[in-house]
């Protein structure tokens, strides 16, 4: 048995193993984890410095997550948006393929929390292949992201057939893979794993790095033989609160992932998501975090701050407002706070 399966299988799944280790009673949990499920590998328990950190908070369920409230369980609705099972299709030139059900942690603030680790989310050989066919008959679909769930918990052989039948479509020239393996379980990439990937470029893999304390060694050798494998690497942070909020703690995680490898990709701000609100900032929080970015760090590790619009209409960029004024001059606000004038005109 490989590390990273004796990983899944020794991860805390109920509130009681973690009332042991921490000492604390977690019995008024126990309602929360039959509707959300729990996982935490032993990996990322070990990141958990106290109660309440900023790793418990992403990982350990809350009693608010049952809290009535007016989210959506599908903010995106991609249920609407899924032509054939395990499949969404969202905007004219791609779509998401949800390959996998399970992921190594089950993160507390998931768009998908609904169903993920549930049974809701069973992936069957007949709905892949549905899902698949639908990509080979809707030619203009050039880039699938697969998702879930985590793709990467799949074995390898199981991976690689997906991936050699979506390279065997003619007009599928992207495929881009999300996971968060490499900052829950790190173990899972190997270099065979890796092997296996490299077969199958242009392939993308966008992680989902939340916090300084995740870029641990064991993540950057993780990330590492990624690069090596040729796979460009991006980052999709989630704005937490009580996680990230503040430029500080968001400067520190940027620099870091570069020196990963890593490029930050976005900055979402938390979906509408039931279960999740105790997590949400204010739109003025992105906003600050981005602004205290530019300028003092290289561009390379500002992400695009977005809102994913509610019932699937799309990501929408959010900028700190650096065009004050346009006319036959622009009135333009630099990221210091100083107040230029620039020609608004052509030859």
């Amino acid at each position: 048995m490989s590390s990273w399966q004796r990983q899944l299988i020794d991860s805390v799944t109920a509130p009681a193993g973690l009332a042991e280790r921490f000492g604390t009673d977690m019995s008024e949990l126990d309602a929360v984890v039959q509707r959300y499920p729990m996982r935490i590998t032993p990996y990322y328990l070990d990141l958990i410095e106290k109660p309440g950190d900023a790793i418990w908070r992403q990982c350990v369920p809350d009693r608010r997550e049952l809290l009535p409230c007016q989210e959506d369980a599908d903010p995106l609705a991609e249920e609407r948006l899924s032509p054939v099972p395990l499949l969404v299709h969202r905007y004219p030139d791609r779509v998401l393929l949800l390959a996998s059900g399970q992921c190594a942690v089950y993160c507390r603030f998931c768009t998908r929390k609904r169903k993920v680790g549930c049974a809701a989310m069973g992936v069957s050989d007949r709905h892949l292949d549905e899902a698949i066919d639908y990509v080979a008959r809707t030619e203009q679909v050039r880039d699938v992201i697969l998702s879930g769930g985590d793709p990467l918990l799949l074995e390898d052989d199981r991976l690689e057939h997906l991936l050699m039948r979506l390279r065997a479509i003619p007009h599928v020239e992207i495929i881009r893979i999300g996971s968060r393996v490499p900052v829950t379980l790190p173990q899972r990439i190997t270099e065979e794993l890796c092997a296996m990937l490299r077969r199958y470029h242009p392939l993308y893999l966008n992680t989902h790095f939340n916090h300084p304390r995740e870029l641990t060694p064991q993540a950057f050798e993780a990330c590492r033989r990624l690069a090596d494998a040729g796979l460009p690497l991006g980052n999709q942070t989630v704005l937490l609160r009580g996680v990230n909020d503040t430029p500080a703690v968001m400067r520190q995680l940027v620099k870091g992932l570069l020196k990963m490898r890593v490029r930050p990709y976005y900055l979402h701000h938390m979906d509408l998501a039931a279960g999740t609100g105790h997590f949400r900032t204010r739109i003025e929080t992105g906003l600050d975090i981005v602004a205290a970015l530019r300028g003092p760090i290289s561009g390379l590790a500002v992400p695009h701050y977005v809102i994913d619009s509610p019932g699937g209409k799309g990501k929408i960029p959010l900028l700190p407002e650096y065009l004050v004024k346009l006319g036959d001059t622009a009135l333009l606000r630099t990221p210091s706070g100083e107040m230029i004038e620039f020609p608004n005109g052509e030859m």
